[in-house]
């Protein structure tokens, strides 16, 4: 007779959306069942540049020097306090003490030092290897770290509360991607690749016993139906950024709450800008001016959206508008490819991730270029594939995705980022902006920023994404919004 545990394993390898996972989570409040559309490559998000693996380990596995809370601001985690600098250069911390990593190491300063020193090195692989190369970690004693920065960055101790500025532990650093150790509340329990990670409460954490859930399994769903299946069955308990055209029919159903949250997200039509047409200023305008950025929020996102005409979104410092330098205007799209001596029809491939937003978008601007002449041809591809073929070795002509770091302004003047655009003026635009410490200089030239990107029309830049999660009623502790992609799981109960 096979026992509670074994019927279990057993229902789970057969019918992965139809698991009494959740029924855990009703009969012992200490269980809980997350969903999210992407599965991670790995568990290090200082080895890759997918947001999804943050999502799983995130001040779950792994912590960080600061916390960025829902609303945005900072609050201490693994240091308990600082000090910042007048010039904004140097920043003073001083750490936890009694902190240990799950293997039992313990977190110090020589920790701090190692995990930065590795995100900036030159063997790095973190997504943000530009930044932390001009941070450099001095010791004052084991728990009293102090970072000098070359360059004023109003927004560091953010910084040090995203997942790629998590610490390390230097023996096991090297496995992280999938025997994660970290100093957070939980451990990696399993992974089954293709269908869960399942995290355990960490009974070493100095929280442990405020922690109300126990065990928590993140199960990967790609399919929009699926999703719907998923949550109405019971088997989900809390589907985080689900696909927003699934979220009306839960609306009016009581034993449901359906959160909608802002974002610091840009969704853009990506074009490689060192591949010709796409080098001529004048065909990426067209492109541009092709595309009807309330359509696509209104059929990509069930019109969770606002149009931005730049890489940066309203309620973040320094915003402007430029919407209107690159407006829809289809007449325009076909007099910019005649200037730029295009013979239609222009064929282009469009690669497209899994998310549903980037393969429903993708239809609808298809559509649209066709309008004027671009034919853009669909080709569907999984996300190891985007990351290894698109980003990584720059092999697309347009793609659709949204880029969720919220100051990431300086990928372009990134020389070998995987939209390769170079501009002198703009490289030295940032750098008077990474200089420059009075805010209202700040917020003028982060302006110039913007309308400069706008007006090389880098990319088609489309809108700011509302990010919508549905979840049991009698969960507890969901954020509110998102200015980082994270499931505190610390912050989880059931009601």
């Amino acid at each position: 007779m096979m026992n509670r545990r074994t019927a279990l394993a057993a229902s789970l390898a057969a019918a992965p959306l139809a698991s009494p996972l959740s029924a855990w989570a009703k009969d012992d409040g200490a269980r809980m069942v997350l969903a999210l559309t992407l599965e991670p490559p790995g568990l290090d998000p200082t080895a890759n540049a997918a947001s999804s693996i943050g999502e799983v380990v995130h001040y779950n596995v792994f912590e960080s020097l600061t916390k960025i809370n829902s609303d945005g601001s900072i609050s201490p985690l693994l240091a308990e306090s600082w000090e910042v600098s007048p010039d904004l250069k140097t920043t003073t911390l001083r750490l936890r003490k009694g902190v240990k990593f799950h293997n039992g190491e313990p977190f110090n300063a020589e920790s701090v030092k190692f995990s930065l020193d590795r995100a900036g090195g030159d063997k790095s692989t973190n997504k943000d290897k530009r930044s932390y190369a001009k941070v450099s970690t001095h010791i004052e004693d084991e728990h009293t770290v102090v970072l000098i920065n070359e360059d004023i960055d109003p927004d560091f101790l953010f910084v040090l509360g995203q997942a790629t500025a998590i610490m390390v532990e230097p023996k096991s650093a090297a496995s992280n991607a999938t025997q994660p150790v970290g100093t957070g509340p939980y451990k990696l329990a399993q992974w089954r690749r293709g269908a869960s990670v399942t995290l355990e409460r960490w009974p070493g954490h100095r929280d442990a016993k405020k922690l109300q859930i126990a065990r928590a399994t993140f199960r990967f769903i790609s399919d929009p139906a699926a999703q719907v299946a998923a949550l109405l069955a019971g088997d989900v308990d809390v589907f985080a950024r689900v696909t927003p055209r699934s979220v009306a029919q839960f609306k009016g159903l009581p034993r449901y709450q359906v959160v909608v949250s802002g974002s610091r997200a840009k969704t853009i039509l990506a074009m490689n800008n060192g591949r010709k047409p796409l080098t001529d200023v004048r065909v990426r305008r067209a492109i541009a001016a092709a595309i009807d950025r309330k359509a696509v929020i209104q059929g990509a996102a069930e019109g969770y959206g606002v149009p931005i005409g730049s890489h940066y979104v309203p309620g973040a410092f320094g915003y402007v508008d430029t919407t209107g330098i690159n407006p829809y205007d289809p007449a325009k799209a076909k007099s910019l490819l005649e200037e730029a001596g295009i013979r239609t029809p222009l064929e282009l491939t469009m690669t497209l991730p899994p998310p549903p937003y980037a393969r429903q978008g993708g239809e609808i601007i298809a559509a649209q270029l066709a309008q004027v002449g671009i034919v853009a041809k669909l080709q569907n591809v999984e996300w190891a594939q985007w990351l290894s073929g698109t980003y990584g070795n720059k092999n697309y002509d347009l793609t659709l995705i949204s880029h969720v770091e919220p100051f990431d302004l300086g990928n372009f003047a990134k020389p070998d980022y995987y939209w390769q655009y170079h501009s002198d003026a703009f490289n030295t635009l940032f750098e008077k902006i990474q200089h420059t410490a009075r805010p209202a200089e700040r917020a003028r030239l982060l302006g110039e920023a913007q309308r400069l990107l706008a007006t090389d029309c880098v990319h088609a830049f489309l809108y700011q994404p509302q990010w919508v999660t549905v979840a049991n009623k009698r969960v507890r502790g969901l954020w509110k919004d998102m200015p980082i992609f994270v499931n505190d799981l610390s912050a989880l109960s059931w009601a």
